[in-house]
């Protein structure tokens, strides 16, 4: 889940994986698979930043549990040193 911003409303978490695309319209409007669509205040990268973010934590936290119930390395979040974290 990542959380926006509604353009004329509250901050909601919105489940990433049913994402169709995002488009600058120059507003940015997420669109979802079921044709649901929402203007929200961020920035088509951070959007696509935060889906980034997301996932890796998922995958973070899922070599976590992993290393805990079996012993073995895990892996972590690196932030890239590119600026844009």
């Amino acid at each position: 889940m990542i959380t926006v911003t509604r353009l004329n409303g509250p901050a909601f978490a919105l489940n990433h994986d049913l994402i169709e695309r995002v488009e600058a319209t120059p507003d940015s409007v997420i669109t979802l698979v079921d044709g649901t669509k929402y203007v929200v205040t961020e920035s088509v990268e951070e959007i696509v930043a935060r889906i980034r973010e997301s996932r890796a934590a998922v995958i973070a936290l899922s070599h976590l549990l992993e290393h805990r119930i079996s012993g073995g390395p895990s892996l972590r979040i690196v932030p890239s040193g590119d600026g844009e974290d």
